[in-house]
């Protein structure tokens, strides 16, 4: 009678613990960061585990979305624009930079916070290290996702990977993190198991409008870890940490009365920037100059200790 109320329970166990449904992304976050709540831009990109890739998957997810086409913030600080009227700038028509100065209650400024330019998900660290990321075998890997060489697609892939293979500038820690598993290492190694993260919480995405600062600006703190996520096949994301760089959470209200509150990076030395960053072009300043700030996209994370 006893070994059947044993095995009785230990079947509820399993019952119970099986209608949890926690992914093995959410399990691997819990006992890495128990008590940081897991932000909903990384949930969203959580998978089930598997043993095998479906390469199906990968040839269904497009990387160019012209429809809905975004700026892009915060990487590439040593790149330059040719000219302001470069592909890349698509919104010169809303704020991509902006000088500190301009950065208080009722202020406007035409902005746009689109969700993520990909839905990619995280692989498992295991299947994703099984997979080369490197430009030394960037043919190997456009074959492995049946990409043509000669496509849009194959020049997003390797320009993603040349940013993650780049030397980072003066004062840049960086890191691209091509799994779930390797981006929580990353930041716990940095600031160990008290970390909080931030990310913008906004009503209406991918809506361009105007928008005015409301008082309530608040100071997350002057050391952080910022992480992007990229266009890939699968969720990469960029994550770096820059000398002279403060974080803001801004509360705004759209001219269509939606509230957002969003995350803002300021950086107060720029004098290892390229001189000929778009941010220098538009704002009319040299490195080394003021404060240049900008908005961070909604799948960008922000890491503090806490």
């Amino acid at each position: 009678m006893a070994m059947h109320f044993v095995l009785l329970f230990a079947l509820l166990f399993l019952v119970v613990n099986g209608s949890n449904g926690a992914l093995p992304g959410e399990v691997y976050w819990e006992s890495k960061l128990p008590n940081t709540p897991l932000p909903k831009a990384l949930q969203e990109l959580l998978q089930p585990a598997a043993t095998a890739v479906n390469k199906n998957s990968f040839e269904r997810l497009k990387l160019i979305r012209e429809e809905s086409p975004r700026a892009t913030y915060g990487v590439g600080y040593w790149e330059e624009l040719k000219t302001l009227s470069d592909k890349n700038v698509i919104y010169n028509e809303t704020t991509i930079y902006f000088l500190y100065n301009d950065l208080h209650p009722y202020k406007k400024m035409k902005l746009i916070f689109t969700e993520s330019m990909n839905g990619s998900k995280f692989l498992s660290r295991k299947i994703a290290e099984s997979i080369p990321f490197s430009s030394n075998k960037s043919q190997e890997i456009l074959n492995y996702f049946s990409i043509e060489s000669s496509s849009k697609e194959a020049q997003i892939m390797k320009q993603t990977i040349q940013e993650c293979e780049a030397i980072g500038i003066r004062g840049e820690d960086k890191y691209c993190a091509t799994s779930f598993e390797s981006l929580v290492d990353f930041v716990t190694a940095k600031f160990g198991k008290k970390i909080g993260t931030f990310s913008n919480e906004v009503e209406e995405e991918n809506e361009k409008q105007e928008y005015t600062i409301l008082k309530g600006i608040k100071m997350i703190r002057d050391n952080q870890i910022v992480c992007h996520k990229q266009r890939y096949k699968y969720a990469i994301f960029y994550c770096h940490t820059i000398n002279g760089t403060k974080a803001y959470m801004v509360p705004l209200v759209g001219e269509d009365g939606s509230r957002a509150k969003a995350v803002v990076i300021c950086h107060t030395d720029t004098s290892a920037w390229n001189p000929e960053h778009f941010a220098f072009q538009v704002l009319n300043v040299k490195p080394g100059g003021p404060p240049i700030c900008h908005f961070l996209n909604s799948d960008t994370i922000v890491w503090v200790p806490i």
